[in-house]
């Protein structure tokens, strides 16, 4: 009697890149060196080039050519750092798949233990920064206020510090896949779909070449779809400040007819007045400018235009590895 041969299981690794070109190589050699230590695992790596102006579609596929289970995908423009992980993620096909960048400030080290994780029984293989080499006081205080306000206000938890750098099976990511929001928040999307759960800590090198892309006004825009994408409490704050503000008109009010009778004169105050008109005036433009946030958010989903376009998709015969795959219809058509 001849036993069934066991399949190895199949990994795809998805990293996203920008301007990365003086690195990706390296990032390259690291990845591929412990992909190949795995035992009983198979690998892909889909590389998704996000629209770089130097020469890093250029470096990709030099590496592609040498490497037939290395797969390219470049984006037609910059669509930001979310969304192309979210390609990789459409095009990802196999048992499970780890997503990263491509800067090495997520180590590709930190693979074989979350494998080991997904091989226990865990979905969804988080890594979490226990700490940040070269980031400045500014980073730490602006990151530990944006989780304490997202937790705050959502109900969904997001861990601090939770990076995009994790691993999710295929039950996972296919579940993640069904959430075609816009703007995006990974972070908080990959929680909220459930699932078991783990998360193995790490400690964030600095980069070993160019600068981050993430600007002061990226990751304000990043914090700013995490809160409006997953609580709806700045809206009600709205109407909870609108009452405690007319109960205290109120309160004011009585306290003016109270002294008019019993002392025989109104009180005097036209800067109490002014002030008074300038803090619900300027209170009004702020729920109105939240309002408008939801209401943008609201605007762009009914267009219902595709996430991104690929303007270069991988199209070499690959024989008979994981012939499953194929490209997701609603994003290129």
């Amino acid at each position: 009697m001849i036993l069934p041969t066991r399949r190895p299981k199949r990994l795809c690794v998805v990293a996203a890149c920008f301007n990365e070109e003086a690195v990706i190589e390296r990032f390259y050699q690291r990845l591929k060196t412990v992909l190949t230590s795995l035992d009983g695992v198979d690998h892909r790596i889909h590389v998704v080039d996000d629209g770089s102006t130097d020469g890093t579609l250029d470096r990709l596929h030099e590496i592609a050519d040498r490497d037939e289970r290395v797969f390219v995908y470049s984006l037609s423009r910059n669509f930001g750092h979310q969304i192309a992980l979210s390609a990789g993620l459409d095009t990802a096909v196999g048992d499970a798949v780890v997503f990263l960048d491509s800067d090495l400030q997520h180590p590709p080290d930190l693979i074989p233990r979350m494998v080991e994780l997904w091989n226990q029984g865990y979905d969804v293989v988080s890594a979490v920064r226990s700490s940040t080499a070269g980031s400045g006081v500014f980073k730490r205080l602006s990151s530990r206020l944006f989780y304490a306000l997202i937790n705050r206000l959502s109900d969904t938890p997001i861990v601090p510090n939770a990076a995009d750098f994790g691993l999710l099976s295929q039950r996972a990511w296919n579940a993640l896949q069904q959430m075609p929001e816009r703007h995006r928040f990974l972070r908080g999307m990959i929680p909220w779909i459930g699932f078991r759960r783990t998360f193995v800590s790490f400690e964030a090198p600095p980069r070993v070449a160019g600068r981050s892309k993430y600007t002061l006004g990226r990751m304000l825009g990043l914090a700013l779809n995490g809160i409006f994408s997953f609580s709806s409490v700045p809206l009600r704050m709205a109407s909870r400040l609108g009452t405690a503000l007319v109960l205290a008109g109120a309160g004011y009010f009585v306290y003016v007819l109270a002294r008019y009778f019993l002392a025989g004169g109104l009180v005097a105050g036209w800067g109490s007045l002014i002030c008074t008109m300038l803090i619900l005036g300027g209170t009004q433009l702020v729920f109105t400018g939240l309002i408008g946030e939801y209401l943008a958010r609201v605007y762009e989903e009914t267009k219902q235009r595709p996430l991104y376009f690929f303007k270069e998709e991988p199209c070499r015969e690959t024989g008979d590895r994981w012939k499953d795959h194929a490209l997701t219809e609603h994003v290129t058509s």
